[in-house]
């Protein structure tokens, strides 16, 4: 869903992101307010983004602008994929973003990058991008007889979920099969998650020793991270701790544990934040801060909204500098219970 906001909050924010000098945990609280907007700024800003120094960052742009799946970010996702210069933890997001836009003239150069990208996970990315448009190509052609379901958890997922009629060990089996393509393995993942219950999570934590890092950092927070089950949480702190994992797995499993939030968990992350990985330390980071907001009953998000009284877009903006309780707006005090403003987590 996109919010309205005034041109002075949309500044900030898009300032806010692109400042270097501020904790790599304030510029996510922009970015994750920015993918609520719409328009030219929030999307240039995003895009500039993409090519920050903090690879965590980077990612998350262009993650962002594949779920807003804005058509006028397609150039820029294009360069990003195409920069071998850039980590691979960037173009693969890339390349999933540009799936999740799902123009078939983009069809070409994921075709190229599928054989001509070194690494793996972006290979498999623009494998994964292909068949996501071809399906949605499909559906066109057979609206009447076909629909992808909406994600549950309102996401813009890489691959659509398999069958509802698929057992939970129908389910699991191809998940577990290195055999079966990316795509099959990805829509039986997320099939597992839309049904829940111990048997789909079970199967989805036994999924994280495939061959994979792609698959794997899938499972380990995207699904786990959503899910937020606590018995996934021995699993997820063995990724944490394991330095020979890829990066993009071991900061999933960075993201995930700081959904689940138990105190074993938030222990590891204030271990882990001082990890010499740059992915791994910036994501111990974000994932404390979150918890941190959310504990003390305020959003992450400095949500857009729109008017809905005097002042509320100018509290959102201050929200992100000092606690909403300090902010003064005109010449009278703003109690949260005179709005009807309620942020979105």
């Amino acid at each position: 869903m996109a919010f309205e906001s005034s041109p002075e909050t949309e500044k900030f924010l898009c300032e806010r992101l692109l400042d270097v000098t501020q904790p790599i945990s304030e510029r996510f609280r922009a970015l994750f307010s920015l993918r609520n907007l719409r328009g030219s700024g929030p999307r240039e800003a995003l895009v500039l983004a993409t090519r920050d120094s903090s690879n965590l960052l980077a990612h998350e742009a262009a993650f962002a602008l594949g779920q807003m799946q804005d058509a006028d970010a397609v150039p820029a996702l294009k360069g990003v994929l195409e920069d071998l210069s850039l980590h691979p933890i960037v173009r693969h997001e890339a390349a999933e973003a540009l799936g999740a836009i799902g123009l078939e003239s983009n069809i070409p150069l994921l075709e190229n990058s599928l054989v001509s990208d070194p690494a793996p996970e972006v290979r498999e990315t623009c494998e994964l991008a292909l068949s996501r448009i071809e399906e949605h190509k499909n559906i066109n052609v057979n609206e009447k007889t076909s629909t992808v379901p909406a994600s549950p958890f309102l996401s813009v997922d890489p691959a659509a979920p398999a069958s509802f009629s698929s057992s939970v060990d129908q389910l699991r089996e191809v998940l577990l099969s290195e055999e079966k393509s990316m795509y099959e393995r990805y829509a039986a993942l997320f099939a597992l998650r839309n049904h829940g219950g111990d048997g789909a999570v079970s199967a989805i934590i036994d999924s994280l020793g495939a061959r994979s890092a792609l698959l794997r950092h899938e499972v380990v927070a995207y699904v786990l991270g959503q899910l937020q089950d606590k018995a996934a949480c021995a699993a997820l702190a063995e990724i944490l701790k394991d330095v020979s994992e890829h990066p993009m797995v071991r900061h999933e499993a960075a993201e995930a544990l700081g959904s689940i939030a138990d105190n074993q968990s938030v222990a590891l992350l204030e271990k882990f934040v001082k990890d010499p990985e740059p992915i791994v330390s910036q994501s111990c980071e974000v994932a404390l801060s979150m918890l941190e907001f959310e504990r003390s009953g305020k959003a992450f998000e400095v949500v857009a909204v729109k008017h809905l009284g005097h002042g509320i877009l100018e509290i959102m903006i201050l929200q992100l500098v000092q606690p909403f309780e300090e902010i003064l707006i005109g010449e009278n005090e703003m109690d949260k219970s005179d709005t009807n403003y309620e942020p979105r987590a």
